[in-house]
């Protein structure tokens, strides 16, 4: 197929379905991983979790279960005052007597339901306002954790899943919350106290209605069972889902150009009817359950009938007992519907648990020390000793690195591609640690210095130049909200880019639309410069970081960097070998290894050396 072949994609081939049945492999295992194991430490984590949120509100939490007890003891009265009311209120007025008997068990009534109203009413506004809390709570929690894991973390636990973890899992923390406890406990009271009442009214006719008890306790266990497995494993398909939906949407624009919007399709297809086919189980049980209870209570509520009658009809039982008997029965069936919602969102809501429990029982790959080392004055030298690295064990990046760098000195790193340039200046940002030797800055070992006191000093600009939300003067200070706007203006003068930011719209307070996409990528790399160059650190690395840049722009830059640089270590690294012309040192890395150290206008003239290669290719593309 040629460049200019517009030809639509068909439908994959056959080699396309094989690659699509390795992508549900990967995603098979994915499904494992995605979840927390159902070990029970990792339980024991979980409740852990929803414990430590809820301590706080113990005591709240104690009162508001003493009122969901005054609220269920109220309307389990109810039955026990129509009964008394038919009983004992009704005959006197048939008789032609008076009606204060009947009178003051319908004010007694009202009393009970208007303090069931109030019980209600603040048991909803209290619970809401705790279970919101707990919720803030638990998004700062991830929130916070997901920002200190480390880099490493974040390349292996895709986007979309840490969408999942804040969004999808704690909502359904945020359903238990609201509806889970209270169902719970309002449906154990209700199962409890309407027994006890069956048995009082009638122990002939409560132990028969008890009789249909052992068939719910065994329907309720078997759901419980299969509800677990089957709710577990749709948690796992919607985190799929929105893995897939998020990673492809981030990527619109390679899918686009490489037209690969049928095989994605397909691919969300068969995840999303994965996740309807999980669904389609716990519509089935719910059919199974639902029913079964219903059916239970019809015929235990028809037996009831035809028995209570015919004690009624012999004077062995009164019509108010009755009465009351058929609205217990109702009351203690109609529980095992809230317990299956219960159920639902317990389910739903404990796998959720689970994961964040296993996310922020994570624990970051680069620790602050527990005794760190005060930085005073910092000059700059930064020195790799016997520094060995790799990120898959037995493949090694740097195999054993010497390296100084004096402070104030511009090294320009050069090399092809996987050779380690990004390492090590990885490893000098500390987002990895050495597998064995150390990296040093002014002799001290960075594993010895806080990461927030050594990012203050060495601050990373790479070519992906991330714009975040908000204005240009918002992404400038960046990593210096207080700075003064004049000093956020002399930054962006610094490297130039204060002439394209006067002619946008409204300047500085121009909106930098999402991830930047109002500025062109050159303008985003200069805003990206005039960040770095405003938190005005004693290291400061450039990782190919003008790579987005046109010819006039990178001049510019480089005019810039002049004098920006000076008096401050910098590691350049870059294949445009023009930015290099600033650099006091040119290192020249191949499989991790230091092949040639000098200055650029020594290297250059070397007839077989690897720079002076390097510079002729270079060359040689521009023309």
């Amino acid at each position: 197929m040629t460049a200019t072949d517009t030809t639509p994609v068909d439908i994959p081939d056959a080699d396309d379905e094989r690659r699509v049945d390795d992508w549900r492999g990967r995603f098979d295992e994915q499904r494992d991983d995605l979840p927390i194991d159902e070990s029970l430490p990792r339980r024991r984590e979980a409740r852990a979790l929803l414990l430590s949120l809820l301590r706080p509100y113990r005591w709240v939490v104690a009162f508001l279960a003493v009122v969901v007890v005054v609220e269920n003891a109220a309307r389990l009265s109810v039955p026990l005052l129509v009964k008394r009311g038919i009983d004992r209120g009704i005959p006197p007025i048939v008789d032609g007597g008076s009606a204060h008997t009947l009178l003051t068990i319908v004010a007694a009534l009202c009393v009970v339901v208007v303090i069931q109203a109030i019980s209600r009413v603040y048991f909803l506004h209290r619970s809401g306002r705790i279970g919101q809390k707990v919720l803030l709570e638990l998004r700062r929690r991830v929130f916070r954790h997901f920002q200190r894991l480390d880099i490493a973390f974040h390349d292996r636990y895709t986007s979309g899943r840490v969408v999942s973890r804040s969004t999808n899992d704690v909502e359904a923390i945020q359903d238990m919350l609201e509806t889970g406890f209270d169902s719970l406990i309002t449906a154990v009271l209700t199962l409890v106290g309407t027994a006890i009442l069956l048995i009082t009214l009638d122990v002939r006719l409560g132990l028969m209605c008890l009789a249909a008890f052992p068939i719910l306790v065994v329907l309720v266990w078997w759901f419980r069972t299969e509800s677990a497995k089957t709710y577990r494993k749709v948690r796992e398909s919607a985190a799929l889902v929105i893995v897939q939906f998020v990673e492809t949407m981030t990527g619109i624009k390679a899918v686009q150009a490489y037209r690969r919007e049928p095989r994605n399709q397909q691919i969300f297809e068969d995840i999303a009817d994965r996740y309807r086919a999980d669904n389609e189980r716990t519509f089935k049980l719910l059919a199974i359950f639902m029913p079964g209870v219903k059916l239970v209570g019809n015929i235990t509520t028809g037996v009831v009938l035809l028995y209570g009658g015919y004690r009624v009809l012999h004077g062995q039982m009164t019509i108010g007992t009755l009465a009351a008997f058929l609205l217990y029965l109702r009351m203690f069936f109609e529980p095992m519907q809230e317990i299956s919602q219960f159920f639902n969102t317990f389910q739903s809501a404990s796998s959720a648990l689970e994961k964040l429990a296993g996310v922020l029982a994570e624990r970051p790959g680069i620790k602050d020390p527990a005794h760190p080392v005060k930085l005073t004055s910092v000059r700059g030298e930064v020195a790799f000793r016997d520094v060995h690295f790799a990120y898959v064990p037995g493949r090694p990046v740097l195999p054993d690195l010497n390296l100084t760098v004096p402070a104030g000195q511009t090294v320009a790193l050069v090399g092809t591609t996987g050779a380690g340039k990004t390492t090590i200046a990885k490893l000098i940002a500390r987002f990895y640690d050495p597998t064995s030797g150390s990296v040093t800055l002014d002799g001290i070992d960075l594993r010895d210095i806080a990461q927030s006191e050594l990012r203050r000093h060495v601050v990373m600009v790479t070519q992906e130049n991330f714009m975040f939300d908000g204005t240009v003067a918002d992404n400038i200070r960046f990593g210096r909200p207080d700075a003064t706007d004049a000093e956020m203006r002399a930054a962006a003068e610094a490297v130039g880019a204060d002439r394209f930011i006067e002619a946008l719209p409204d300047g500085y307070h121009t909106d930098v639309a999402k991830r930047g996409g109002r500025l062109s990528a050159g303008q985003r790399q200069l805003v990206a410069f005039a960040r770095a160059f405003l938190a005005d650190p004693a290291v400061l690395i450039l990782d190919e970081a003008t790579s987005s840049l046109d010819i006039p722009s990178e001049r510019m830059v480089q005019r810039a960097l002049e004098t920006v640089l000076n008096d401050r270590t910098a590691l350049v690294i870059a294949h445009r070998l023009s930015t290099v012309e600033v650099a006091d040192r040119v290192l020249v890395l191949e499989h991790g290894r230091i092949v040639e150290d000098g200055p650029p206008s020594e290297l250059i003239h070397r007839d077989d050396g690897r720079y002076a290669a390097l510079h002729r290719a270079w060359i040689d593309s521009l023309a």
